[in-house]
């Protein structure tokens, strides 16, 4: 099985596969709901691409059950603002991978027929991962060589023929497919002040409502990007804080990043209060309350 980010890597990962007719049995991809709009885009042409060479594959989604007095969420941006924090990444953790993107492929593979006829068998089941041989994936490797797990076997198609992002990229264009963008969530501290500028409006308006939220709770990092970069080395320089880059850069008028600070926490926090007080079948969503959001922003700003 291979997992499939989205990305440049692991799609021309499976793009080659196919070629050298090893195709994968399933590709798999993790949806958190707060993708880029480019892989959003990007998705549904490339299970296309595999429904047309006859690869199987599947969108999986980390299913919350659980919501105690909370709205109920579906994605990893309504489960921060549920929360009041920042995706763990932004902490120097990663426990948001593992909840929003390997967790659910994993349970999708407990009931896979192949799977669960290998681990009776005693075998273990091959998932394709797309890392390749530049150095920033160099590091990634050397994380997991010699990771050992009772139920998978990792290989790394890309490290085995010696690619680099460039070789990915190019066999990508090959295939006739536009090459993808760098797969990530829109608010991810990997996100580059380019790709952040290339955001539309109300994306931007997300990344600033969420820095507010958490804000109150924040004590050892200054936003979602964690602390400034001076730009040595050749890095660009920016701020910790996604909002103070937004507004610095002029990609939202002050007066909307001045109306979401002020005023969109405390009237997500009456939401919450209120919705607590409603049975859960009958409670509104985290999702009803950012159409509200989405739309007021949206009006005033016109």
């Amino acid at each position: 099985m291979a997992a499939w980010g989205a990305g440049v890597d692991s799609t021309a990962m499976i793009v080659e596969l196919v070629a050298r007719g090893e195709p994968p049995d399933v590709v798999l991809m993790a949806d958190t709901g707060s993708e880029r709009p480019e892989t959003d885009a990007f998705v549904p042409l490339f299970r296309n691409w595999l429904d047309d060479h006859g690869v199987e594959n599947h969108v999986v989604r980390y299913v919350p059950r659980r919501f105690k007095h909370w709205p109920p969420y579906a994605s990893l941006l309504e489960n921060l603002l549920t929360n009041g924090t920042l995706p763990s990444i932004s902490f120097g953790r990663h426990s948001c991978s593992q909840k929003w993107k390997i967790a659910p492929q994993d349970r999708w593979t407990e009931a896979w027929p192949p799977a669960i006829d290998a681990w009776r068998r005693g075998e273990k089941v091959v998932k394709l991962i797309g890392y390749d041989c530049s150095p920033a994936d160099n590091r990634r490797y050397a994380e997991r060589e010699g990771f050992d797990d009772p139920r998978y076997v990792f290989r790394y198609p890309l490290r085995e023929w010696g690619w680099t992002r460039l070789d990915c990229a190019r066999r990508i264009r090959e295939a006739g497919l536009p090459v993808p963008v760098k797969s990530s969530c829109f608010f991810c501290v990997a996100m580059k002040p380019d790709e952040l500028r290339s955001l539309p409006p109300a994306y931007l308006r997300l990344i600033v409502l969420i820095e507010a939220r958490a804000a109150p709770r924040l004590r050892t990092v200054e936003g979602l990007w964690r602390s400034s970069v001076k730009g040595r080395g050749g890095a660009q320089p920016r701020p910790g804080s996604m909002t103070r880059f937004i507004r610095d850069e002029g990609l939202l008028s002050p007066r909307q990043v001045d109306r979401i600070v002020a005023t969109a926490p405390t009237e997500l926090l009456r939401f919450q209060a209120a919705a607590a007080r409603v049975e859960l079948a009958a409670r509104p969503s985290m999702h009803d309350w950012l159409v509200r959001f989405n739309a007021g922003v949206r009006d005033e700003a016109a």
